[in-house]
């Protein structure tokens, strides 16, 4: 059996399906003449206001006459407290002029969640976007250390296949530093006081070393270790590391003029092959192995303070420009009987 139903009725049950709330005014003392239910359970279940400002204690109700006579439609949002919490309302108000008078159709809409869910939604984004500034400033972080470990060539390989094939470089120059008495002025000195001079040379170095195009491989306390010719090839491999030789002791001499500390160094460099890769699993560490470190360290210990000793190799290569002193052929452990030499100088001006 079907039930008749009025067009009236049927649209009433739309607004409050659609939760629309539905009022009727005068348009001239802003009374209510008509609510519907849902504009009634909205608005009139603590306090009943018959006329808009009871209603609207906070809207101004001759700046809404003066639009509305100006357009004839007006759509604001309302902000009211019940029940200890503020809702809000889109309002939209038409006004009608009729011949019983004009009135004033007043439709709302809650839109109090959706307000909180854009208040979420923007939350949310303003999380995502510092979280994501947060990523980038830690990944721009995590790729200054490993820059700082190790060739950026090596570095791209590693971030782009999770892994770094060993690689054979032929021939590259070796430069192998360390510090004479570092060991008694460590454990006599303030500890702060030497880390801090120490991180200050080591920075001096590896500025110079940029500057002649080596690659600082590593330190391990009082040693330094740097490269010339890899990753990628020099010619000028053996140049460069005795121009970076050089200027690491004339720093120091500069240095200590003005420091009570006084830092000496040993150096050792020559020229071979040597592999390089990344070692380790959870603490990666580009490292380089071969005849040419082992020999550079080798160097090294046969070094005087702030002297730099090498062989034949970089002798060969560089008497024409560098001035060397030969220190006769020596036995060196590991190794067949060399020609060393003294590195004095360039005779050519150094940058």
């Amino acid at each position: 059996m079907s039930v008749a139903m009025s067009i009236e009725a049927i649209n009433e049950q739309l607004l409050r399906a659609i939760g629309v709330g539905v009022a009727v005014l005068g348009a001239e003392d802003r009374r209510f003449v008509f609510r519907n239910e849902t504009f009634h359970e909205w608005f009139d279940e603590e306090t009943p206001q018959s006329d808009l400002g009871g209603l609207f204690p906070d809207l101004d109700i001759a700046d809404l006459m003066t639009r509305l006579q100006e357009s004839g439609r007006l759509t604001i949002e309302i902000k009211r407290k019940a029940r200890r919490r503020e809702k809000i309302y889109a309002a939209d108000f038409t006004l009608s002029e009729g011949n019983g008078g004009g009135m004033i159709i007043l439709v709302c809409q809650n839109i109090s969640r959706i307000r909180e869910l854009e208040s979420m939604i923007d939350s949310y984004s303003q999380m995502v976007e510092r979280n994501t500034r947060e990523i980038k400033r830690e990944k721009e972080q995590v790729e200054k250390l490993l820059l700082n470990m190790m060739p950026r060539s090596v570095y791209e390989e590693f971030k782009t296949f999770g892994v770094v094939i060993p690689k054979l470089y032929d021939p590259v120059s070796v430069l192998m530093l360390d510090f004479v008495g570092f060991t008694q002025m460590a454990a006599s000195a303030d500890p702060a006081v030497t880390v801090s001079e120490l991180n200050d040379i080591y920075s001096a170095f590896d500025r110079i070393g940029e500057q002649y195009g080596c690659e600082r491989i590593k330190t391990m306390g009082d040693a330094y270790i740097t490269v010339a010719g890899l990753p990628d090839p020099t010619p000028d491999h053996a140049r460069a590391v005795a121009n970076a030789a050089i200027r690491f002791i004339r720093y120091l001499e500069r240095r200590n003029e003005g420091h009570p500390n006084q830092w000496r160094c040993r150096i050792g460099i020559t020229s071979g092959p040597v592999v390089g890769s990344v070692v380790g699993i959870q603490k990666y560490v580009y490292d380089i192995f071969g005849p040419a470190v082992n020999l550079a360290s080798r160097l090294q210990d046969l070094s005087e303070s702030m002297e730099i000793t090498t062989n034949g190799p970089i002798y060969d290569v560089l008497r024409d420009s560098f001035r060397f002193e030969y220190r006769g052929k020596q036995q060196v452990r590991g190794f067949d009987e060399q020609d060393i030499f003294q590195l004095m100088d360039s005779r050519e001006p150094i940058r």
